[in-house]
């Protein structure tokens, strides 16, 4: 059992093939969380995601107190953009510079930290002040309170402008075997130096042993095809199902890391095979599957 790392982007981080999603983190569950984030480093996973926006901040405050004493072991990413409404009864896209700028101090106070690996605007949309948003990201560079910034997004016509006119280092992106929209602009990312982190890539549980139902464009009949085709290649070739959600995104330039949400101590234990089962892993595997499923592309935000 051995972590593969890869190079984030154009930055100098080199991160995990698997990274934790902290937002499955449950509030007051110390015992468990404490468990998953060490288990998680044992296993060699360095990449650790949130945002400010995950539970009214309180999921970054989870984190600050379970890994400020070993900071360093970690890259640490977060997320800005959204801000929570004074009643708690929902959110706003505040993607201002003054905005940017004041949300990363509550971001490092809240993690315990006085830098952020990476700083992702949480969004995006062709209406935002691009360049208020990218003179805040440069400026809080500058000031040694992030080493690089990045977007999560999944419209083309929002992360391609960015990859083409900013200094993002990676996209997070919902891609997996049942979402390969993303793959349309691999291409252009991969030529401006820009990684993919994957997100959802276990499907909302449909490439594990969640029942089918309808998911994007596949109907829930679609949906229980697949999954018995997946069903069938981890059988065949004696990995997990697992094994084979984390390792698709992977296979495809610039994706660098499969983004992983665990909530128990089973789920985080459940990884302790998966390394090597993705070594035995490859494209051709797939061939069958990718020759039977649908292209799905983006349909709108595309100009």
């Amino acid at each position: 059992m051995k972590m593969k790392y890869n190079r984030l982007g154009k930055s100098d981080l080199t991160i995990s093939e698997i990274g934790l999603g902290a937002m499955s983190l449950v509030q007051g569950q110390d015992d468990t969380n404490s468990y998953v984030l060490k288990h998680a480093q044992e296993l060699g996973i360095n990449y650790l995601d949130t945002s400010d926006l995950y539970d009214k901040g309180k999921n970054e405050e989870l984190l600050g107190k379970l890994i400020h004493e070993d900071r360093d072991k970690w890259i640490l990413a977060s997320k800005v953009g959204n801000k929570w409404r004074a009643d708690g009864a929902g959110w706003d896209w505040v993607p201002a510079k003054n905005y940017i700028l004041s949300a990363v101090e509550d971001s490092l106070k809240r993690l315990k930290t006085d830098y952020l690996d990476l700083y992702q605007l949480h969004g995006g949309t062709t209406d935002d002040s691009f360049e208020e948003i990218v003179e805040a990201f440069d400026m809080l560079v500058s000031q040694g309170k992030i080493r690089y910034y990045g977007i999560s997004s999944i419209r083309p016509n929002v992360f391609l402008n960015y990859a083409n006119n900013s200094n993002i280092i990676s996209d997070m992106m919902q891609y997996s075997i049942f979402d390969r929209r993303p793959e349309e602009y691999f291409p252009a990312l991969s030529d401006s130096g820009i990684a993919v982190l994957a997100r959802g890539t276990v499907a909302q549980g449909l490439l594990l042993e969640k029942d089918a139902q309808k998911y994007l464009s596949y109907s829930t009949r679609e949906v229980l095809e697949i999954q018995k085709s997946i069903e069938e290649l981890a059988q065949q070739h004696q990995v997990s199902k697992l094994a084979l959600a984390l390792k698709y995104p992977l296979l495809h330039q610039p994706c660098v890391c499969s983004v992983l949400g665990i909530r128990t101590k089973d789920q985080v234990r459940s990884l302790d095979d998966v390394m090597d089962e993705m070594k035995n892993i490859d494209l051709d595997l797939f061939k069958g599957l990718l020759n039977d499923l649908p292209t799905i592309k983006y349909e709108t935000h595309r100009e």
